[in-house]
């Protein structure tokens, strides 16, 4: 049954639940019909034994075969059950003993049976009747075979239109199943149309405003989401793959030209330097690229701990102090006493990430510091004296592979807010970018304080899935 098409499904079950519908409905008919048809005899009967209970009193015979009653006969069965008269003659009496005997107490008695000699069956009424000072029992028998003759027809037009009835019900069904399951048909024949190369295309909605409808309306949306993640599949794997030609063809053009002709030792080495720094690049960045495939995979795991911010910002200020000097800046680190639960190196690398950006995009002092940000998360700032960011980039500027100068100048790869989020996603925060009032660029992260620990139940579980790794 289930390798059936659902509207063969639904029109057997309802088949099935119509022809038990029929049989008892023609079941119901069928014992009322006979019910009513029985009912009608015991009333002649009963009519009848006041007439013959006049008759006997009178001295004429108790069945006038002439007025009609040719189909009723009847007894006359003494207290002792001795029959006395009897219509056909007969000397057993027509009904039984306990029959005979609750007559003989005053009350008239039904029952069914069949008379000896005689054909169908026939329905017996005893009742008390006085003949000369005495009581005796008047047996009236009346036949019932009008009444089996018709329920007999009716027996038979119940097989003849219940398969009939059947029939049609279970058409309509099947009409009735095929209708409401077309719109399915047409979701199912449009969705094997759809395919990478088709995009746009939607399910038909059916304008039905039931569960089909929905069901469309919730696919519809379902496959809007997939062509978004493939888009920025798509635009990821564009972006990485320009990202990496780009130092791979310096690389190979700059030891092309040292192995042009003789170097001298200084200029050996310069090659080598320079294509040492594209080396480091294309490290970097094969590095942001396995952490945002891991990321894509599930939460970025990590190691929980307590963590005191002031110390990690002035470590971080300390790795690039030398390199903002060369430039003529500053870095410091300002941070109140806070306490953050949260991975330390996943920390120091995003901090490390913000600052690097603000002294290549930036200018002027870089200052980390940390505040607490209510509801039980703690800020992670990084600022900076510049220019600050372009009003059109802050809604897109932790997104992949996104600059604010849309040339590639500095040297950046677009990864490094994109890897901050996804750190302070990692640790149930959020990143924020901003221009700051006076001029310059904010940027900012929130992870949980120490006293709150872990916001989500799958930290806590990324957490221990990585202590015990």
């Amino acid at each position: 049954m289930t390798s059936l098409p659902i509207r063969l499904r639904l029109t057997f079950a309802f088949a099935i639940a119509m022809a038990a519908v029929l049989a008892a409905m023609g079941m119901f008919v069928f014992l009322r019909v006979g019910s009513a048809l029985q009912s009608s005899v015991d009333q002649a009967l009963h009519a009848q034994s006041f007439e013959a209970t006049a008759r006997i009193q009178a001295g004429r015979p108790f069945v006038e075969r002439d007025r009609g009653e040719g189909t009723t006969y009847g007894q006359l069965v003494t207290a002792s059950g001795v029959v006395t008269a009897s219509t056909p003659p007969s000397t057993r009496p027509f009904v039984d003993a306990r029959t005979l005997a609750e007559a003989r107490r005053g009350r008239m008695a039904y029952a069914s049976a069949h008379l000896p000699g005689l054909r169908h069956e026939w329905r017996l009424l005893a009742a008390p009747v006085r003949v000369t000072g005495t009581t005796e029992v008047l047996v009236l028998a009346r036949s019932l075979e009008a009444r089996e003759e018709t329920l007999h027809h009716l027996f038979r037009e119940f097989l003849i239109a219940g398969p009939i009835a059947l029939l049609l019900a279970s058409l309509a069904g099947y009409g009735l199943a095929a209708a409401a399951l077309r719109p399915v048909e047409a979701m199912r024949r449009r969705a094997e149309a759809i395919s990478a190369s088709t995009p746009g295309t939607r399910l038909p909605v059916p304008p039905s405003g039931d569960e089909l409808e929905r069901l469309a309306s919730t696919l519809n949306e379902m496959l809007a989401r997939l062509e978004a993640a493939f888009a920025h599949e798509r635009r990821f794997v564009a972006d990485a793959s320009h990202e990496l030609r780009t130092p791979l063809a310096l690389l190979r053009a700059e030891l092309e030209v040292a192995l042009r002709r003789p170097r001298s030792r200084d200029e050996l080495e310069a090659a080598l330097r320079s294509a040492a720094e594209d080396t480091e690049r294309l490290s970097r960045l094969a590095e942001d690229l396995l952490l945002i495939a891991r990321a894509d995979q599930g939460r970025l795991p990590v190691r929980v701990e307590t963590v005191d911010a002031a110390p990690l910002l002035r470590d971080v200020a300390a790795r690039f102090e030398a390199r903002a000097r060369a430039s003529g800046r500053t870095v410091e680190a300002r941070a109140a006493p806070v306490a953050v639960a949260a991975d330390p190196e996943r920390l120091r690398q995003a901090l490390a990430s913000l600052l690097d950006n603000a002294l290549v995009h930036g200018g002027g002092r870089v200052v980390l510091s940390a505040s607490s940000a209510g509801d039980g998360f703690v800020e992670l700032h990084v600022a900076d004296d510049g220019a600050g960011f372009p009003e059109e980039f802050l809604a897109r500027a932790f997104d992949r592979f996104s600059r604010a100068d849309h040339g590639r100048a500095h040297g950046g790869t677009g990864l490094g807010l994109s890897i901050v989020a996804l750190i302070a996603d990692a640790h149930g925060g959020e990143a924020r970018a901003a221009n700051r009032a006076g001029g310059g660029a904010d940027v900012w992260f929130t992870v949980p304080a120490a006293a709150f620990g872990p916001r989500r139940a799958d930290d806590t579980d990324a957490l221990a899935a990585t202590q015990r790794g």
